[in-house]
């Protein structure tokens, strides 16, 4: 697989949760991709499965035996990059939303902006970051594809350009009439995150409905960025002005504990450290 040229659409993933069987191979290759560690029922979690610092992507259960991947849905237009005022996230040309932990200020504004509920916060470490799945940017570029989709033993969840997905998922509708979820009012199945909020790079076709998925059941076509800002700009300037404080005294405290540890591995006669 090579790197989309200029021009070309964006990568995506399209999961069929008639093909899923709750296995989680795909959540064990994301822990072992990104060695997070051992999933602990801590008590901000609902449950161990939840999403978490040690799990980007993960299962969920519905009624009859129904497998749901839940997972950063890499929206086109994202609203947790719209809100967070110090760029700690953006929207990659290949189509993977990414995550600058250096940048990050802590302000989770992210997470109450994203319409899916996805981002999670690391409150067991001793300095919290946001985590998410990064649809394994590092691998996309080197022209490889996403773990969790590379393991899937039953095709459940598949990786390749969102439009060449978007017609597979079309071909599966015709192939297998009345076997996808259609919504009231539509006249037949939908490809969930086709155009939900503007349309996502994690595409959905299922036999159950999916709105469980979002925070609420129609999240409209509308892209939030918008009404994102729509919102923060009812926020008082000097809101603004005490986050621009907090990452400059973040950068502060960084670069003099960098000295102070470069000053003892001298004094120590370390690797760097110099002569007389």
């Amino acid at each position: 697989m090579s790197t989309p040229d200029r021009g070309d659409p964006m990568f995506a993933i399209l999961t069929d949760t008639t093909r899923c069987t709750g296995c989680e191979t795909c959540v064990h290759a994301c822990q072992r991709t990104y060695n997070l560690p051992p999933d602990r029922a801590w008590r901000w979690k609902q449950k161990i499965d939840d999403l978490s610092s040690s799990r980007f992507t993960t299962i969920i259960r519905r009624p009859g035996s129904k497998f749901v991947r839940q997972q950063c849905r890499h929206c086109l237009q994202p609203a947790c990059a719209s809100a967070c005022i110090v760029g700690a996230l953006r929207k990659t040309e290949l189509g993977p939303v990414i995550y600058d932990e250096k940048r990050c200020m802590g302000c989770r504004y992210c997470m109450m902006a994203c319409p899916y509920g996805i981002p999670r916060y690391s409150w067991e470490a001793k300095v919290p970051l946001v985590r998410k799945c990064i649809l394994c940017y590092d691998r996309l570029k080197a022209g490889g594809q996403p773990a969790c989709t590379e393991a899937c033993p039953y095709g459940a969840t598949i990786f390749g350009r969102r439009d060449a997905l978007l017609a597979e998922a079309r071909r599966r509708f015709a192939a297998e009439p009345g076997k996808y979820f259609t919504p009231p009012g539509r006249s037949g199945p939908e490809i969930y995150g086709e155009h939900e909020v503007g349309g996502t790079c994690v595409l959905y076709i299922s036999d159950i409905d999916l709105s469980f998925l979002g925070w609420r059941p129609n999240l409209g076509d509308e892209p939030l960025p918008a009404l994102t800002w729509a919102a923060l700009s009812k926020v008082p300037p000097v809101i603004f002005g005490v986050a621009a404080a907090m990452s400059g005294v973040y950068w502060i405290i960084g670069r003099r504990m960098k000295l102070q540890a470069e000053a003892a591995q001298r004094a120590a006669g370390g690797p760097g450290a110099t002569g007389h």
